[in-house]
């Protein structure tokens, strides 16, 4: 690790809890050893370290929000102007009712909708509007849905109820414990054990709560059967599109798979790394947003809608989702053929776009660890994700590639001997306290 990140990081660790904000940034999510975990600039595919090391990032597209890349020309722009005129005062922005106009002309399902800054938060006003329309507080879900405490809930009793839903081991400290049992997770595709749910707690059921997918595609008739029963219990389906959205296509992947939402959510990727959430729904279930105190100062600046205008036409305009397919596809053609040549287990997960690999081993955690380094010294900032950003170029690819056969030969030596080049300290996995 540079000198200046490392200096940075021991006194983050002392005034941040946990050093970041975001469990996903932590340097122990990807290397302990070496990881520079603060930039200077970004551009692009380009990321500039506080030392002025200078890496291609083939990584996590800053955790999966700038699908088009870093300080876009376009969408700064936007942005410039939105600040020159003045991102806040009492009276609303115009852009706003801009936004939900082309979010509903994206989605001819929707009438209505409603703003956050984040994911999480956005989440938990979708919770709160079905539980305020239905009357009830259980809520089941299936798949990863944020911070929140009617998320977390979760493992309030068992404390393993998250840990098939993307990030093990989430504590509930600080979740009223008076919310065990309020949130019940269930597994995708296993439509019996939903309809279970239903049959045992459909009276006190609020909503449904599901991702589009996330590394399995459904069966061909497992969401016409989630609908049948919202329907036939009357709860709300929402779906959570924070990390799907705007990859599949321009708008929510639930169009893609021919689901028929009463909610969807979205964030990150819809304003390319600036903040903003949209709440999108049926007016039958969004309309109870006005029974319940759903409000906040900060949902009202400006910055927000005009970024996320400015990524939906660019996006339009350069057909991006093609390209962010085009990339995964070689990358994740790229990771089997350069383990089939140096003799590697793999296991490749995820669609184009947001594609992972795993190397089925017991010490896979220095393997990860190991791997991010030797991209690193190659002048990659890499993980076992691969997260598409439409400033990925032919040459990027081929160069990152490139680089993969020369970490996977010396990976399958460290599989086949032990050897090590250098220390390695494994990488986390899941939540852990950070000290």
């Amino acid at each position: 690790m540079s000198s200046l990140c490392n200096k940075t990081l021991n006194q983050a660790k002392k005034l941040i809890p946990g050093g970041t904000q975001l469990l996903s940034k932590r340097p122990d999510m990807f290397s302990p050893d070496t990881w520079p975990t603060y930039y200077s600039k970004a551009s692009g595919a380009t990321v500039w370290d506080l030392d002025g090391n200078e890496y291609i990032d083939m990584s996590i597209a800053g955790i999966g929000a700038n699908v088009l890349g870093y300080s876009i020309p376009e969408i700064n722009q936007a942005v410039i102007d939105a600040v020159t005129n003045g991102v806040s005062c009492s009276l609303n922005c115009p852009e706003e009712v801009e936004l939900a106009e082309k979010l509903i002309e994206l989605h001819p399902w929707a009438q209505q909708v409603k703003y956050a800054r984040s994911g999480g938060e956005a989440m938990a006003i979708a919770v709160r509007i079905a539980r305020a329309a239905t009357g009830k507080d259980k809520i089941a879900f299936c798949g990863y849905h944020g911070w929140s405490d009617w998320y977390i809930a979760a493992n309030v009793e068992k404390n393993k109820g998250l840990d098939e839903h993307l990030i093990p081991g989430l504590q509930p400290s600080g979740v009223p414990k008076s919310l065990a049992g309020t949130a019940i997770p269930f597994q995708y595709n296993d439509i019996e054990q939903l309809q279970s749910i239903f049959e045992r707690e459909g009276e006190e059921l609020g909503a449904v709560v599901m991702e589009p997918f996330r590394n399995t595609l459904p069966s061909h008739d497992y969401w016409p059967k989630v609908e049948a029963l919202c329907n036939q219990y009357k709860v709300p389906l929402i779906i959570d599109e924070i990390s799907m959205g705007f990859r599949l296509n321009c708008g929510g992947a639930h169009l893609k798979l021919g689901i028929n939402p009463d909610i969807a959510v979205f964030s990150k990727a819809m304003g390319n790394g600036h903040a903003i959430a949209a709440i999108i729904g049926k007016e039958q279930w969004m309309e109870f947003s006005q029974d319940s105190f759903i409000s906040s100062t900060m949902w009202t600046e400006r910055v927000g809608p005009v970024a996320a205008l400015a990524t939906i036409k660019k996006f339009q305009q350069q057909n991006v989702e093609i390209h962010l397919e085009s990339m995964g596809k070689q990358i994740m053609d790229g990771w089997q053929s350069a383990a089939n040549k140096h003799n590697l287990k793999i296991i490749i997960g995820g669609i184009p776009a947001l594609a992972h690999f795993s190397l089925p081993y017991d010490n896979f955690l220095t393997l990860k660890s190991y791997f991010v380094q030797l991209m690193q010294e190659q002048g990659f900032l890499a993980s076992n994700l691969y997260y598409a950003m439409h400033a990925h170029t032919q040459k990027h690819v081929e160069q990152y590639l490139a680089a993969v056969d020369v970490a996977f030969q010396k990976l399958s030596i460290a599989v086949k001997t032990g050897y090590f080049d250098r220390h390695v300290t494994p990488t986390t996995s899941g939540f852990k306290r950070l000290n």
